[in-house]
């Protein structure tokens, strides 16, 4: 099972990145928004967080190919694997859907946006349904992705930090909303934080101004 891969980034299309990785090339299927994220990095080294499946329908006679999925920071990769188990979907479909960040398509399922989400490509009005149904619960967490230029790209420790911040401030009784703005605001000075205690004394200092 391949979790991570590191490789100079040879070449990009629209639907994978080929990773150098000598004596090999990897090829690493990607949705829309990661390319995007890629671009203008092609001869760099980088790394993707990636999942295995099997394409193909032996049923129908037809050959089974492994391939891997990449993203370049795991909570990306965790709303991937999320919106893959709602029926219907599927990692072909969720990679043709995926063309929008994944905050962007949290806050969707979260405020049950069923016209947002049916405009992505092959997400129908019913298919947009079953996800909201699904997901609708799990999805607080992702949409407190904040930007890339205030945390750096893969920087899981700091993601961590959000998530255990929001749970902290919905247990002092602030609403989701509300939680998701206050750290928002607080992010958006570009400073790393290294522990809830050091983010939450920050949205409280911010708050007070």
């Amino acid at each position: 099972m391949i979790t991570k891969i590191t490789g100079k980034l040879a070449s990009l299309s629209e639907e994978s990145a080929i990773l150098d990785i000598p004596p090999f090339e990897y090829e690493v299927f990607i949705p829309d928004f990661t390319r995007r994220q890629l671009q203008g990095k092609i001869g760099t080294t980088i790394s993707l967080h990636t999942l295995n499946y099997i394409d193909g329908n032996a049923a129908q006679g037809g050959r089974l190919s492994p391939r891997l999925v990449g993203f370049v920071a795991t909570v990306e990769k965790q709303f991937f694997e999320l919106f893959c188990s709602v029926d219907g979907v599927g990692v072909k479909k969720a990679l043709r859907a995926m063309v929008r960040p994944v905050k962007e398509m949290a806050v969707m399922i979260e405020q049950q946006d069923a016209k947002g989400l049916s405009s992505l490509p092959g997400i129908g009005p019913a298919t947009a349904e079953r996800v909201i149904a699904k997901l609708r619960r799990k999805m607080p967490r992702f949409a407190l992705l904040v930007g890339r230029d205030a945390t750096p790209e893969g920087d899981d420790d700091q993601l961590d930090v959000v998530r255990d911040t929001f749970d902290a401030l919905l247990a002092l009784g602030h609403g989701e909303a509300d939680a998701r703005q206050l750290i928002d605001d607080a992010m958006a000075s570009k400073k790393k934080f290294k522990d809830t205690e050091s983010l939450l004394t920050a949205i409280y200092q911010k708050s007070t101004q």
